[in-house]
């Protein structure tokens, strides 16, 4: 009996201590892995890590995207610790009292507690293998959608303020909040509003609805779908300010891959600079190849620049073999010196921006002076100014530069030969670049780069534009619509009031709307209302006429002027 009864007693001992056993070297093997990567960055400057994930990725689609990718903090425990990181952040989980799993963002203490907001997503259709999705509104989340609408247009933020506390999580009033939270200069709380957005449309994904198989789409036509690309783009511009220029570039390759062939925001402008500053040189390097032939991507400055340069840093790279390196290097110089003969105006931009003065051939030379600024297309134009504002940090290097010189001299010899490339690229550019499309408009305002809002044309800087809906689709997919509305709005704001008192006949939201009109979707609305109260503006000045004062040489004045 006595040997019966210890058996069990010795078994759980040992189950006892191989638990703790686990649990240490589990500890363990964190940090020794933090601390071997940290090792790694010092050393190499990121650069093994690249080659050995250029390897794994060349297996998986381009556009797969890997969980641990998404999340921020994974980013910054390779930079800093976990320790650093997290700090006390782990007891207080603990003691949260809901929790739901999510990948895109984290749920934090300080927001409210989540409960179904009537969005929901469906399954379309399934063609050759690729699903399509697509967000719903259900009747009461319409009914606060026409109430963001009504608060749009008194023009008083006070009434999202109003409406996001009945509705926390309505994710059009979290954009447009954002938005003025950003003009008043509140990082923090723009940031955390996008957040929400995002964990408010991730709680209504459809279970199928996958976001690193590259095969679900959503089809920005439909204005429902339109939040969730628009708080995407907006969470990575924050992750890329923040220091997270990896988590960022996943990002990027997500919103690719809802809409790959059409791009609504025209990410293709972005990826290119997300990846260079990841060090994912591989990545970009790929893409190229991949999609050159059925994209064109070399005819979009940002990557007839940022390839070569990605080439460049790989010619760097002392682990790879001596082969590898003296292919880089020719690709790198060949491909910067076709870009140079097919955009000759960013080098002087470029040079401008990172304060490097040109030798006396080069600012001499009228290939690469001042004709090419303007004999360029307005649409190159914006694409040019777009590339230089947003990327040109990453050739302040003294090496880079030293590259860059080498070439530019070799094209400038090219072009006093004559070569038949030069005048062809010239022929290119005059056929090509007359106007650009909608995306590209539309990501040069999401992006807020001066350099390129400056060179927008007439008809989009004229048009009201809203951060929950900029430059909406010409072909939308209206669902359904706004009703009519024939009692005047109570709560006006202060500027309606007072444009009220003047213009008797001025009405923001308008009281007569036609048959034909009921399609055109409830952001028309808002347009029509800011153009109305333009055009309210527009006709008060007019009106408006100064008395001027007596001259001396007067007779008939009395001198008294008041």
């Amino acid at each position: 009996q006595p040997a019966l009864s210890n058996k069990p007693r010795k078994k759980k001992k040992k189950r006892k201590s191989k638990k703790i056993s686990a649990g240490e070297t589990l500890e363990d093997n964190d940090l020794e892995d933090i601390d071997s990567l940290l090792e790694k960055i010092e050393d190499t400057n990121g650069l093994s890590q690249q080659s050995q994930g250029g390897i794994i990725a060349d297996s998986r689609p381009l556009l797969y995207v890997e969980h641990r990718n998404l999340n921020p903090e994974n980013e910054l425990k390779r930079y800093f610790g976990a320790r650093a990181v997290l700090g006390d952040q782990r007891p207080r989980q603990r003691q949260r009292q809901y929790v739901r799993s999510t990948w895109l963002t984290a749920p934090k203490n300080t927001w409210p507690r989540y409960s179904k907001t009537g969005i929901a997503m469906q399954l379309l259709d399934t063609r050759r293998g690729v699903q399509h999705f697509t967000f719903e509104h259900h009747r009461e989340y319409q009914q606060v959608q026409f109430k963001f609408l009504d608060a749009i247009e008194s023009m008083d933020p006070n009434n999202l303020v109003l409406l996001l506390q009945l509705n926390p999580y309505h994710v059009d009033s979290l954009l447009q909040l954002s938005d003025v939270c950003l003009m008043q200069e509140d990082q923090e709380m723009a940031r955390d509003l996008i957040e929400r957005a995002l964990y408010s449309l991730e709680c209504a994904f459809h279970p199928v609805f996958s976001l690193t198989s590259g095969t679900c789409r959503l089809d920005y036509r439909r204005p429902e779908n339109r939040a969730f690309f628009l708080a995407l783009f907006k969470h990575l511009m924050f992750l890329e300010k923040r220091g997270c220029p990896r988590t960022a570039l996943e990002f990027c390759k997500l919103i690719l891959s809802l809409d790959p062939e059409n791009d609504p925001l025209c990410v293709l402008l972005l990826i290119d600079f997300l990846a260079l500053r990841a060090r994912e040189y591989t990545f970009l390097t790929r893409m190229f190849q991949e999609w050159e032939s059925h994209r064109n991507l070399s005819q979009l400055p940002n990557f007839a620049f940022s390839v070569p340069l990605a080439y460049f840093f790989l010619s760097r790279q002392e682990e790879r073999s001596a082969l590898e390196l003296s292919q880089a290097r020719e690709r790198a110089a060949r491909l910067l010196q076709l870009a140079l003969i097919m955009f000759p105006s960013v080098l002087m931009p470029l040079l401008d921006h990172c304060s490097v003065q040109p030798d006396a051939r080069v600012a001499s030379h009228s290939f690469f002076g001042l004709k090419a600024q303007i004999s360029q297309p307005p649409a190159l134009n914006q694409l040019t100014a777009l590339y230089v504002g947003r990327t040109h940090a990453l050739w302040k290097d003294t090496a880079v530069m030293a590259w860059l010189e080498t070439n530019v001299h070799e094209v400038l010899r090219m072009v006093d030969a004559r070569d038949p490339l030069v005048e062809e690229a010239e022929h290119k550019r005059k056929m090509r670049y007359q106007s650009a499309p909608r995306n590209i408009y539309r990501h040069v305002i999401l992006s807020e780069m001066k350099e390129a809002t400056a060179a927008l044309p007439l008809e989009v800087t004229s048009q009201p534009v809203m951060g929950f809906d900029p430059l909406p689709p010409l072909d939308s997919i209206v669902s359904y619509t706004r009703p009519e509305r024939t009692n005047q709005p109570s709560n006006e704001s202060t500027l309606s009031l007072f444009f009220r008192s003047l213009l008797p006949n001025f009405n923001l939201q308008g009281d007569v709307r036609h048959d034909g009109d009921e399609e055109a979707g409830a952001g028309q609305d808002l347009n029509q209302g800011v153009n109305r109260l333009m055009a309210a503006m527009r006709d008060m000045l007019v009106n408006i006429q100064f008395q001027e004062p007596p001259r001396d040489d007067n007779p008939d004045g009395d001198g008294d002027w008041d």
